[in-house]
């Protein structure tokens, strides 16, 4: 038994020195944050987790002493006190939850206004346009856009299935994020972000994120918006800045121009799903 109990200890203290459990299991990197703020939400999580844990062992340590010291003894036929009071112990168990509840509200409350201040100047503004099933992108600076195609036809022998959109965020820039919707609520996310933001019809939502690693990300919708949601799926490069004027060239090549507006019907992309059939 104390065998056991020893390596069981030792294999937790180890996988503690292992980079996915010190980051809680969330997604990232070993050698760079992805972005800005991942760091931050792994401080909060993790952060959370030790507290919550200590609160745990310290309830289930005192459970099985209680359970232990107070257990009935062979031969024990009196019956113990049924009534007593504590005065300072009731006191410490109504005012300690009220202060480990206003800890954690702190600490999220001033990580959540950090994750959603939109007050500094961005380098970039990109709208991001949710849409059953599949995404468009407005490049503002650029003038420019990528549209998704849409799911059409669901459920039927015939259905088309839009290939997945890229978008492109220039590394080490300050992006701003202007999210919208055009039909049922959606939910922009790039789990690697640690951050998602909801697209709601008639309401715009922004917020700002400077990618700090370059590589290549999935992304995907958040919020079951109807038959298709596990197919609205998008990709994401992190780029230089080269690359990125060089892909918003490429849009400006293929006549891509202008931004795409929040009108909108399923049958608007019939004709373009028309002539890919084609």
């Amino acid at each position: 038994m104390a065998a056991a109990v020893l390596v069981t200890v030792a294999a937790l203290v180890l996988s503690g020195c292992s980079d996915v459990v010190q980051r809680g299991w969330l997604p990232g990197y070993s050698d760079q944050e992805v972005t800005d703020q991942t760091g931050r939400v792994v401080s909060l999580w993790v952060g959370s987790w030790i507290a919550a844990l200590a609160v745990g062992a310290i309830t289930w340590g005192l459970i099985l002493w209680c359970v232990a010291v107070y257990r009935k003894r062979k031969d024990d036929d009196t019956l113990p006190v049924q009534l007593r009071y504590h005065v300072p112990l009731e006191v410490m168990y109504v005012i300690l939850p009220i202060v480990m509840v206003g800890v954690l509200f702190y600490y999220t409350n001033r990580d959540t206004m950090a994750l959603t201040d939109t007050s500094a100047e961005p380098d970039v503004n990109i709208q991001v346009i949710g849409k059953q099933w599949s995404w468009d992108f407005n490049y503002l600076d650029e003038d420019v856009y990528e549209t998704g195609q849409h799911a059409q036809d669901i459920g039927s022998d015939e259905s088309v299935l839009g290939e997945q959109v890229t978008l492109y965020l220039p590394v080490d820039e300050r992006v701003e994020f202007t999210v919208d919707s055009r039909d049922v609520i959606h939910s922009f996310w790039v789990p690697a972000f640690l951050f998602k933001m909801d697209m709601i019809p008639g309401h715009t939502n922004t917020f700002q994120v400077t990618p700090t690693r370059e590589g290549s990300y999935v992304g995907k919708c958040a919020e079951l918006c109807g038959e298709e949601h596990s197919a609205m799926l998008f990709n994401v490069e992190v780029v230089s800045r080269e690359e990125y004027d060089a892909h918003m060239q490429e849009l400006r090549d293929q006549g891509q121009t202008g931004a795409l507006g929040l009108e909108y019907s399923r049958q608007q992309d019939l004709n373009d799903v028309a002539e890919v059939e084609d």
